[in-house]
């Protein structure tokens, strides 16, 4: 016997122009949405990626920071104990910042550059004595 021919819809026992339609279709495109946002969430939200990124470059900048400040308590640490146990230290800072002078001692005071012209606590240059 031979076969009957198959009809134009595709067969199967569909009527032709009838639309292929799988059981949960809508499911499908449901999940991949859902699946978007959930990716979305991940990278862009609160907790996501980039906050992570930005956390973590921010705790990198604040380590640095850190550094830097250790740095100076050592040398300021150094400091305070210079004043306190070196006479040389002090007595430097008594000449340079207070402008003491031991007894006996002269204190000349020079420019410190030509054009700057004299420097405080000098004289006058001697006027012209006449004849």
């Amino acid at each position: 016997m031979p076969a009957a021919p198959m009809p134009a819809g595709g067969g199967g026992g569909r009527a032709a122009g009838a639309t292929s339609v799988t059981r949960g279709g809508g499911r499908g495109w449901l999940a991949s949405a859902g699946l978007v946002v959930l990716v979305a969430v991940a990278v862009f939200g609160d907790h996501g990626v980039v906050q992570l990124w930005r956390l973590r470059t921010e705790v990198q900048t604040l380590h640095q920071e850190v550094a830097v400040l250790e740095a100076e308590n050592q040398r300021l640490s150094r400091a305070i104990t210079d004043l306190r146990e070196n006479p040389l230290v002090i007595e430097r800072i008594a000449r340079e910042e207070l402008g003491l002078v031991r007894p006996g001692e002269r204190v000349l005071r020079f420019p410190r550059s030509p054009r700057a012209g004299p420097a405080t606590g000098t004289t006058a240059p001697n006027p012209p004595r006449s004849p």
